[in-house]
């Protein structure tokens, strides 16, 4: 067996005392760059979709575009934590922005379907490590009181390239060529690792003989994609109850398995079990979740109701989602501020779990007729109540575990996140196809089932050229679907609320004190002592 790398613990007090405000800011500017990478390259594909499509041909592989991606990114972020644990934070991070650089450089180029694929899974390796990277290296550079203010910039990235991506890729597309959907990438991240490279000073660590869990890694693939697969074929590509989906579903169980055994026997594990003893680590787990599937079902189903129901353009319907994205940003520089201040932290998840449920049952009962100011402030309420858990489940995670582990641990809470967002847009996605299709076929019978071929993917330009009953059944059962989805979301945002009530209030530290300086004359000072006690006395 090899030997485990010779890494002395780092003291977080040595490590925020090297710590000037201004090599902060320096070294968040290449962070908040990093961050905005991986958040706008899940977004900014969607429009050029269909002009790749065109281009390099391969409709039938279209999936595998967005699927190569996820399963690359879900599979390599533990083990991105863990290298940085193991070799430097500093050099992992510059490692995984120079793998996710060639990717997108290598991608567009592409010049076939299959090209493209394997490009983009170099490029979801790379995307792997960026964000488990940047919440690991801000848990490094500041104290945990601290790590709210910060932390609470990097938040509002989120939505910035959520909503971003797609008007970025559609403009694009319209007015140069899909290949500068991910050309953009190459500028911003060699800011990005020029500024991470010059500024950010990490504790180095010395290393001798290393052991990588490479097990691990293998198995941590195979159940993961494997899982992803289901989530992203059950239902759509395959039937549940298919043999394909049935046998996935069993490599994943097996795969799961296998990968605790491994975890539990070898020494410097890839996801150190141990940390999830800490409740409120584990806790932080279960929210991340909850958020990832808000976030998706929110972001990817409820354009369908505003461009078929409401008759909004695709960019519109991107813009539509600001009442939203707006309280998320909002809220979690708020969070951030007041954590930093007090050091307290529980209060915001129970709240953001009421307001995402609450947010979420308002949504559920939609109607046809339902104006855009009434989503637009439903639509707020969800914000709220995504920023109230966005923000502190990774505060709690990355104050849940030591320096040491800082690595493995937020690419725990980065891949359950991960899996969060797969899940609830599988779940949810059955749940839109199956009460749209039961709706329409209700209303139109077997010529319903014309409109919901190819995984219900109904044009919005094809609605004005319909009859006026036709639009009329397939506007109602949009909404069915929509409302089914927010129902479902309800339960799972409800479920959240009880998992907020487990976190412990952990007072966070602040930077430690200037330590205090001694007298230059011992002596001197000890005489004015003694002459103050006999004046006292006397």
């Amino acid at each position: 067996m090899a030997k485990i790398a010779d890494i002395p613990a780092v003291d977080e007090r040595d490590v925020r005392q090297t710590r000037s405000k201004r090599e902060i800011i320096l070294v968040m500017v290449g962070l908040m760059i990093t961050m905005l990478l991986a958040m706008l390259d899940n977004t900014i594909v969607g429009p050029a979709l269909p002009t790749i499509v065109g281009d390099l041909g391969g409709l039938a592989h279209l999936s595998w575009v967005l699927t190569a991606y996820t399963l690359a990114t879900a599979v390599s972020t533990l083990v991105w934590g863990k290298l940085g644990d193991l070799f430097g934070r500093k050099t992992a991070f510059l490692s995984a922005i120079a793998l996710f650089l060639t990717g997108s450089a290598l991608t567009g180029m592409a010049q076939s379907m299959g090209e493209l694929i394997g490009f983009r899974a170099i490029q979801g390796l790379g995307a792997g490590g960026l964000i488990v990277g940047v919440m690991a290296i801000l848990g490094e550079l500041v104290s945990p009181r601290e790590r709210g203010k910060y932390q609470g910039y990097m938040m509002a990235i989120m939505p910035l390239a959520m909503l971003g991506g797609p008007l970025l890729g559609g403009w694009i597309t319209d007015n140069a060529s899909w290949r500068w959907a991910f050309y953009v990438n190459l500028p911003l991240g060699i800011i990005a690792l020029i500024t991470v490279w010059l500024t950010l000073h990490s504790p180095k660590r010395t290393v001798g003989k290393v052991f990588i869990d490479w097990w691990g890694a293998l198995t941590l693939a195979v159940w993961t994609s494997s899982l992803v697969l289901v989530c992203s074929w059950g239902g759509n590509q395959y039937a549940w109850d298919s043999w394909q989906i049935l046998g996935l579903g069993l490599v994943a169980v097996a795969g799961f398995i296998a990968f605790i055994t491994i975890e539990t026997r070898v020494p410097e594990p890839l996801m150190p079990l141990h940390i999830f003893k800490n409740l409120n680590f584990s806790v932080s787990g279960g929210l991340s979740m909850i958020v990832g599937a808000a976030m998706m079902g929110t972001a990817a189903y409820l354009p369908q109701f505003q461009q078929l129901v409401q008759g909004d353009s695709a960019t519109n319907s991107g813009l539509l989602l600001l009442p939203m994205m707006i309280p998320m940003m909002l809220t979690s520089v708020f969070i951030g501020q007041v954590v930093s201040r007090t050091g307290r932290i529980r209060i915001f998840p129970i709240l953001g779990g009421i307001a995402l449920t609450i947010g979420m049952l308002l949504m559920s009962q939609l109607q046809v007729d339902a104006t855009t100011l009434n989503v637009s402030l439903f639509m707020i309420v969800i914000g709220l109540g995504v920023g109230g858990l966005m923000q502190p489940s990774s505060l709690i995670a990355q104050n849940s575990v030591s320096l040491r582990d800082m690595g493995a641990g937020m690419g725990a809470n980065t891949f359950l996140r991960t899996i969060g967002m797969s899940l609830g847009t599988a779940i949810f996605g059955t749940i839109y196809t199956g009460r749209l299709t039961d709706h329409l076929t209700s209303s139109l019978g077997s010529a319903g089932a014309k409109f919901t071929s190819g995984g219900a993917q109904l044009p919005p330009a094809l609605m004005d050229k319909l009859p006026d009953a036709v639009q009329q059944a397939i506007r109602a059962a949009v909404t069915s679907g929509i409302d089914g989805i927010f129902l479902a979301g309800s339960i799972a945002a409800a479920a959240g609320i009880v998992v907020a009530l487990l976190v412990r209030d952990v007072e966070l530290k602040g930077p430690d004190p200037a330590p205090r300086q001694e007298p230059a004359d011992r002596d001197d000072d000890v005489d004015v002592r003694e002459a103050e006690i006999t004046a006292i006395q006397a």
